[in-house]
């Protein structure tokens, strides 16, 4: 299947030496939402910028659709490049209607160009809004704007550049879905960029994790949740409970007692535990004891802090339908086979 866009063994130096990316080579299917996810210096502002020709890369190449827009000598300018940008602070020009926003920069006649606005208006649910200065809309209403004024193009790659960090967290839940909804309607390829791992999981078709300049696992978010390629990929994407243990074959001894493990190994390995995957009970006693050190609850669920008798500490996620308190004497266990790093197969 060809690829709307393609990056090989691209890197990055800046002239003061520092390395931002090194090697990195991913790809996006047309109509793909792919999300750039890592901590800040991870690299992933600066594959935004490369990507969108903002910065020449200092090794590899980058490919839009068929055409190669930066390597070896070959570097294209961001005006032709088809890409277009939603950046975090919208970047509207305050001195424009919306209408004047979402047009600027269309090629075409004047009647064609208002017959795109108009659809482009339609299209983010702000049919009336096109005679509204910038200061006048609220922070989605703006965002939507952004949104349609990077499609109104109709550019071979979206990218997206933080754009709900400025929203408070019920707008940014909406807003983020209608995004998600207008790029498949469009079977638009985007290219997402992110430190927020809900909104990662939810709204991408694969993730590309970066960490200090490298692509640790490209892998849809399932794969990237349940089968992280290691602990540091567990650790930057939800949370994750770490043991050391002894295994052997598809059981390892742990503080958790004998547990069962996805793939065989032998030797010295760590587990990766997730939060949900922790049962706590106060009456059944499979597994081992436990204190409950802390309790945050947040209505459909609730997040313990546990010690257990050595003074390892784990975090569990459980549900609402038993009342857990600080001090509680619980039962903590694991009811499915869990991964294990390190030690031979």
């Amino acid at each position: 299947m060809a690829f709307a866009l393609e990056t090989d063994n691209l890197g990055k130096v800046f002239a003061d030496g520092s390395i931002a990316l090194r090697e990195v080579s991913l790809r996006a299917r047309a109509g793909e939402f792919l999300t750039l996810l890592g901590p800040s210096g991870s690299g992933k502002t600066t594959m935004l910028r490369l990507l969108a020709g903002f910065e020449r890369p200092t090794s590899g190449s980058i490919w839009i659709g068929a055409k190669l827009v930066a390597g070896g000598a070959r570097f294209v300018p961001p005006e032709r490049r088809k890409v277009g940008m939603v950046f975090q602070d919208y970047a509207l020009f305050p001195h424009v209607n919306v209408a004047g926003n979402i047009g600027f920069g269309l090629r075409s006649d004047v009647a064609q160009r208002e017959k795109q606005v108009r659809r482009m208006l339609e299209m983010v649910g702000l049919p009336k809004f096109a005679e509204r200065m910038p200061h006048e809309l609220s922070g989605g209403q703006q965002q939507r704007v952004a949104l349609a004024r990077a499609l109104a193009a109709n550019p071979d790659v979206l990218l997206l550049d933080e754009p709900f960090s400025n929203l408070d967290s019920d707008l940014r839940v909406h807003i983020r879905n209608d995004v998600r909804k207008i790029l498949r309607e469009t079977e638009t390829t985007a290219i997402f960029v992110t430190h927020d791992q809900e909104e990662a999981l939810s709204l991408s078709d694969e993730i590309a994790v970066l960490y200090e300049g490298s692509l640790l696992q490209l892998a849809a978010p399932h794969i990237i949740y349940n089968r992280p390629s290691s602990i540091q990929v567990a650790k930057l994407i939800g949370e994750a409970n770490v043991l050391p243990a002894r295994a052997q074959g598809m059981t390892a001894r742990s503080r958790l007692g004998e547990v069962k493990l996805y793939h065989p190994r032998n030797g010295d390995v760590q587990l990766m535990i997730r939060p949900e995957a922790l049962h706590i009970d106060h009456f059944d006693e499979v597994g081992v004891p436990a204190k409950v050190q802390w309790r945050e609850f947040f209505g459909h669920n609730q997040r313990v802090g546990l010690a257990l008798g050595d003074g390892t500490e784990l975090v569990a996620w459980t549900g609402v339908e038993r009342y857990i308190r600080r001090g509680d004497q619980v039962h903590v266990s694991l009811g499915m086979p869990v991964l294990a790093y390190g030690g031979g197969e």
